[in-house]
This record gives C-alpha cells, sequence and structure tokens, in this order.
C-alpha cells in the first residue's frame, strides 16, 4: 500500500535556493517539491523545512552511560535518552561516538564499548529510535588495548567511521599541558601530583602510537570503513594521515593542518560549539577563522547536541554564510564524507529525512547574547515518518 504524506507551506531549504512550497513524501521517500505552498497536506506555517542532520561526531551517548563517574545507566534507556535527545536536536543520521583504547586507570573501557554497540544494535534492530544510528569508534592509538577492543567489536556491520587519536599530553590537541592539567582537574577531580602521574603515563604509552596507527588503518581499509584523523596539527601529520587513507579531518588544530589537509583531499570536520561560543576550549584555531579561509566543510555537535543547528542559524544571522551553505555543513557534506548518498539534501528520490524549524528571535538579550535566531525543532521526519 502507497504512504503518502504532503508538507505544505514551507520555507523549504535546497541545496542553492530557498522556495516557499511544498513537498510530497511516496514510500518513505522525496517525491515532489512544489513552488505552491498551498497544496492539501500538513501546514507548517512558512517554518523552515531542512534535510535532517547528519551527525558524525557526538560523544553524548557515554555521558548517558556514565552518568556519574563509575556510575552506569542500564544500556538500552542510556540509548533511548541520547537518541530522543539528538532527534530532537534535529539529527536523523546519528554516528554514536564509542572510545575504545583504555587510558590509565581505565579499567571497564573495552567492556562498556562491547555494551554500547551491542545496546545500539539491539535499540536499532528493535525499531525503538527515532534517528538512524550508525557507530563512530574513537581509536586512542597510544594505547595498550586499543587493537584488542577493535577485533572484538569493530567487526560490526553498523561500524562506518574510525577516528585515529592520539591525545598525549604536550602534541596535537593538547600542545598546552597546563591547559589540559585545567580540564583534567575540573572533569575528574583529579590532584596535580595525580595529574602529573597520569601525564606521565600516558606519555611512556605513546611509543605505540605509530604502531597501531598504522594496524588500525589496515583493518578500517579492509574493512571499507572510513577513516577519520584527530587533532592533527602540522603538514607532517596530515601527510601520515593521508598515506594511510584517511578522508576526513576532525578538529585540526592549526590553520596549517586545516589547509594540508583540503590539500590532500580531506574534509574538514569542526565542533559546532566552536562557532557558537566563538573559540576552541583548547586554544587551538576558531572554526570560523577556518570558515573566514573557505576551509570548513562539515559541523558536529561534539559535547553539545543543539549546536549544529544553532552554529548555522547564528551564521545566517549573521549574514556570514547562506542557510543552505549551513544546511551543507551539517547535512549534505557530512553524508556524501561517509558515502550516504542517499541522504543530506532535500532532492527528489532521496529518503525523506526532514526536520521543520522555526526561527525563534524573540529572547532576551542576557538569555541569548548572541542575538541571533534560535532554532526551534518543531518536526522530525526519518523516512517520511514523523519521529519527532
Amino acid at each position: 500500500m502507497t504512504r503518502e504524506t504532503v508538507l505544505s507551506n514551507a520555507t523549504i531549504v535546497l541545496e542553492d535556493e530557498t522556495i516557499r512550497g511544498s513537498l510530497r513524501i511516496v514510500d518513505g521517500a522525496i517525491a515532489e517539491i512544489s513552488a505552491d505552498p498551498t497544496l492539501p497536506g500538513t501546514d507548517l506555517d512558512g517554518d523552515y523545512l531542512l534535510p535532517g542532520l547528519v551527525e558524525l561526531h557526538t560523544d553524548h551517548l557515554e555521558h548517558h552511560y556514565i552518568p556519574r563517574p563509575k556510575r552506569l545507566w542500564d544500556p538500552i534507556p542510556a540509548v533511548l535518552a541520547h537518541d530522543a535527545q539528538l532527534a530532537a536536536s534535529g539529527a536523523t543520521t546519528v554516528f554514536d561516538a564509542i572510545r575504545i583504547g583504555s587510558g590509565p586507570g581505565e579499567h571497564t573501557l573495552a567492556e562498556s564499548a562491547h555494551t554500547l554497540v551491542n545496546a545500539i544494535t539491539h535499540a536499532s534492530e528493535s525499531d525503538l529510535l527515532r534517528a538512524d544510528h550508525l557507530i563512530h569508534l574513537r581509536c586512542e592509538v597510544a594505547s595498550l588495548d586499543v587493537i584488542e577492543t577493535f577485533d572484538r567489536v569493530g567487526g560490526h556491520n553498523r561500524v562506518k567511521l574510525v577516528s585515529l587519536m592520539d591525545h598525549t599530553p604536550g602534541q596535537r590537541q593538547h600542545t598546552d599541558v597546563e591547559t589540559f592539567r585545567t580540564f583534567m582537574i575540573g572533569k575528574h577531580k583529579m590532584s596535580h601530583a595525580e595529574f602529573d602521574e597520569h601525564v606521565e603515563l600516558m606519555r611512556e604509552r605513546a611509543k605505540y602510537s605509530d604502531q597501531h596507527r598504522a594496524e588500525m588503518a589496515s583493518r578500517a581499509t579492509t574493512r571499507g570503513i572510513t577513516m577519520a584523523a584527530h587533532d592533527d596539527a602540522t603538514r607532517a601529520h596530515v601527510a601520515e594521515s593521508s598515506a594511510l587513507g584517511v578522508r576526513i579531518s576532525e578538529f585540526p588544530t592549526t590553520v596549517e593542518a586545516a589547509r594540508a589537509a583540503r590539500e590532500a583531499g580531506q574534509l574538514v570536520l569542526m565542533g559546532a560549539p566552536n562557532i557558537v561560543r566563538g573559540g576552541s576550549n583548547s586554544g587551538n584555531v576558531a572554526a570560523a577563522e577556518l570558515l573566514d579561509l573557505g576551509l570548513l566543510d562539515i559541523l558536529s555537535s561534539d559535547y553539545v547536541p543543539a549546536s549544529p543547528l544553532q552554529a548555522i542559524f547564528h551564521l545566517h544571522g549573521t549574514e556570514t554564510i547562506t542557510i543552505n551553505q549551513g544546511s551543507a555543513l551539517v547535512s549534505a557534506n557530512p553524508a556524501a564524507a561517509v558515502g550516504l548518498t542517499d541522504r543530506g539534501t532535500i532532492t527528489p528520490g532521496k529518503r525523506a529525512d526532514l526536520i521543520r524549524v522555526r526561527a525563534y528571535e524573540d529572547l532576551p538579550a542576557d538569555q541569548h547574547p548572541l542575538g541571533t535566531p534560535v532554532p526551534v525543532v518543531r518536526g522530525v521526519w526519518r523516512e517520511g515518518h514523523r519521529v519527532a
């Protein structure tokens, strides 16, 4: 039986233009885009209709699973809560970022990764989730067990993205060790002596980085998994990641690295909170600077699920980019980066993964210092089904 839905009187954000019109969905796919906003259907009252966000890097599942230090939540409810939050933020495709590779004192990380992969799989296959969930394994190459853990969970068919990370203090993201000290003491309640011991252990394990990076890349290539390099800082870092077949440069820390990544054919991904906050938590290059230089391709939520939509509406509100260009940063470009050619734009024949958004402007200045419209998600459809 044919399933048909019409969304009318919408401000439809297409790849190169925005029109006031209607959209017809048939059996989960976009069938027709009309410039007539009066077609009979669900009246969107002029709200924006954008393609659903394709979220490549969100750390929030781990926050739901471990809401307090050493306190684990039941995994399926954790996945459900995470899914609800991402869908309400406009994401219809979510790559759940799960870290593998235990650091000093992290004795249960490998088992947690295995548990979360199984929970995502069960919830997805049981049709419990609003968004389409895939898996992004964040691989800490300077760790003792990263290869063993990848061999346990990396063969799963939902694993579609692997990032190669090295958080050894003194380089890449944590060039400034004192900034890292402030972060670790604040987040993990370490003493200064405990932090110093932690740094020494991490530096000792850095001798495994090159070997593990190459072995992880070989495994990902064999399994056809897209690879990202995390926190490249120099041209040498990019040359190394490019030689391994990396497709995405995640959070490059300098203009030099971002420019080298672009020259190497890599897509540059930055965190949307960097845009909203006006800079990097770690004192690295600002995403806005890379955007101004034409070196930014993708925005991801990182640690704030609502930030991608807020970032693009802020950039649109300041006339930095068009809403179409903003949509590409959070939907079309990330979809293309991981080979999801069936989504990411409002185009006939593609999946009807759509979000209805109202740009809310009537906010007190002290509640929203940025002063630009705040996006409010008022409806979410995945393959034509209303899910939020």
